[in-house]
């Protein structure tokens, strides 16, 4: 049986921390070089962040040619983040997914479109519900290809929305994994009112624009 509206909304609230700290992305952060994540077994990666990990890992899990996603915290100045550290909107952390994924069958542009076709990207720190730094969207680039690719989507978008695009290009330094009961949070948790009330519907949406890319069989 279904919580009580005002209950499920409660629960929607606080489930991913939602902290309304704000904090900018320090200058040597944006400026670094970007690191190179190099193939293993002919798998590359990819980084990005759009909110809470438990959706934008659900997404990615479903599309074709991904072979895993792991949560976790990247574009901040902390190490070792922790989530209870990351919510404080201190860290400079937002939460992150690193997508690992065969070439041969996806690459970073397609990967690129389902982070646009899965979010709000005028929404700025934050995803629906999830407000704070520790939540704002970024897309992270390895190397200069990566980076046009991601600014010519950009500027493509730009002219679909009367908003400005919020979403933060920065150079990919390193990801913290997250811990382990958040990982396939979605698929382990499916009755959380928060997976029920926010991720289920971001999912359902993401499905119903990109159905060609989804894996056969892939459960809901």
């Amino acid at each position: 049986m279904k919580l009580p509206l005002i209950f499920s909304l409660l629960f929607t609230l606080i489930a991913c921390g939602n902290s309304s700290e704000s904090q900018v992305t320090l200058p040597e952060i944006a400026n670094a070089e970007p690191v190179e994540v190099p193939p293993q077994d002919g798998l590359k990666r990819a980084y990005f962040a759009s909110g809470c990990f438990w959706c934008v890992e659900a997404v990615y899990e479903s599309v074709k040619g991904v072979k895993e996603v792991i949560s976790g915290y990247s574009g901040g100045h902390t190490k070792n983040p922790t989530y209870e550290e990351s919510n404080t909107g201190t860290t400079g952390h937002a939460e992150a997914v690193e997508v690992i994924y065969d070439p041969e069958v996806i690459d970073f542009a397609t990967l690129t479109d389902v982070y646009f076709g899965s979010m709000d990207p005028t929404q700025k720190n934050g995803q629906g519900p999830d407000i704070g730094s520790q939540y704002r969207s970024i897309i992270f680039y390895q190397n200069a290809a990566q980076k046009k690719i991601i600014e010519e989507k950009i500027k493509d978008l730009a002219g679909e929305y009367k908003k400005a695009i919020a979403v933060e290009v920065l150079p990919f330094q390193k990801f913290w994994k997250a811990e382990a009961y958040h990982q396939n949070y979605k698929k382990n948790n499916p009755n959380d009112p928060y997976i029920r009330n926010v991720s289920n519907p971001r999912f359902n949406r993401f499905k119903s624009k990109f159905p060609q890319l989804l894996k056969e069989n892939k459960a809901d």
